[in-house]
């Protein structure tokens, strides 16, 4: 019997999302899943010190301010309520120095890595034309996230050591990002100020990655909205704030964005137009936890204390830790390949993060976290 006719079959077969997926890099942690087998064949289990995530519980005073407001049949909105803005700006007001901020100085978003990776599209960043690129602009051991928000966006990409040393020219995005992840660097207040005199010279918009803000040990990290920083003007400036360390709020997803009215207000509309809005809970959540300063004073007692036994263990045992004056890691290195190192740790039972996780000058460093419980931290020192 004869086949009956149908449609012809495409000439190519089209997978668009194939063609996205196309200009961004390999998961990176998808490479460590053999150390991380290694690392829990040990007798006395895994103690993984690669991944920043909280592991210490909510304050009672957060989970129960999302449980007062579980009740939340309507549709949240993307600018938060009036509450949650009046609580961003006291913050920010009390914690970062800043002066004179409105509610369209902040805008809050569902965790700070969603606005990373999109931040580039939604400011309409693209591959430009062909004699001008739109080129986003972030350390040279960054967040891989930085580099991938400009693949999404198919601009162009370069890391830096200086960022006053770039060509201007097609720069449209800088980030900056202190305290560091990776290396817990910490940009000094004079620092910052070049940065933002250079960069407003020639028109560029800077977003600073201040996350890790409320975790400084040997360095009291300095916003860029900071007045002897900014001169009191946020004009192209805009800070990046999560309450994923602080307050062990990674399962919330809650964050949110401070600085240029101008720029936060044309991202309020885009995201209002995608439909980013923050749960209402988590937006009550994020009220409780920015209105208490002594949840934050606890947690960074737990994290000092384990900042110290790791520190100590690691430098006993032939590490030599740079930086790290900030933030929730310790950036060690033995002078050899990271992933020579990540073998080493595994045998061990602990796993860390190869430092190249973080662009090609992380290549002899591991980054080493401090979220971990006390039991496991003392486990990995006994190791050491």
């Amino acid at each position: 019997m004869p086949e009956r006719p149908g449609a012809p079959p495409p000439k190519q077969k089209v997978n668009p999302v194939s063609a996205v997926s196309d200009r961004l890099p390999a998961f990176p942690w998808d490479k460590l899943e053999p150390f991380k087998a290694t690392a829990r064949a040990h007798p006395e289990g895994i103690v993984d010190l690669s991944v920043g995530t909280p592991v210490d519980p909510v304050p009672e005073l957060i989970q129960k301010a999302l449980v007062a407001a579980a009740d939340s049949p309507g549709y949240p909105t993307v600018w938060g309520t009036p509450e949650l803005r009046d609580a961003l700006t006291g913050w920010c007001e009390r914690r970062l120095g800043a002066r004179g901020l409105t509610h369209r100085n902040v805008l809050p978003v569902v965790g700070s890595k969603e606005l990373v990776a999109w931040l580039p599209t939604q400011l309409g960043l693209g591959p430009g034309t062909a004699t001008s690129k739109d080129v986003v602009a972030y350390p040279r051991l960054a967040y891989p996230t930085y580099e991938v928000g400009a693949r999404l966006a198919r601009a162009d990409h370069v890391s830096y050591e200086d960022p006053t040393e770039l060509d201007p020219t097609d720069l449209k995005l800088l980030w900056l990002n202190s305290p560091s992840n990776p290396t817990g660097r910490v940009l000094s207040k004079d620092e910052l100020t070049r940065i933002v005199v250079w960069a407003r010279e020639h028109g560029i918009l800077v977003f600073s990655d201040e996350c890790y803000i409320e975790l400084g040990w040997e360095a009291d990290p300095v916003s860029v909205l900071h007045p002897d920083v900014c001169g009191g003007s946020y004009e192209g400036l805009v800070s990046v704030h999560s309450l994923s360390k602080r307050s062990n709020l990674a399962g919330y997803r809650a964050a949110f964005l401070v600085g240029d009215e101008a720029v936060l207000g044309d991202l309020l509309q885009i995201r209002k137009h995608g439909g980013m809005m923050t749960p209402a809970p988590t937006q009550a959540a994020m009220i409780a936890a920015l209105g208490d300063d002594t949840h934050v004073r606890e947690q960074r007692e737990r994290y000092a204390a384990r900042r110290t036994a790791l520190r100590e263990a690691l430098l006993r045992h032939g590490f030599r830790i740079e930086h790290s004056e900030a933030s929730l890691y310790l950036w060690a290195t033995r002078d050899e390949s990271c992933w020579d190192t990540v073998a080493h740790l595994a045998e061990l039972g602990v796993l860390a993060a190869p430092g190249d996780f973080y662009g090609p000058a992380g290549e002899r460093f591991v980054r080493v976290a401090l979220t971990a419980t006390d039991e496991r931290v003392q486990a990995a020192v006994g190791r050491l």
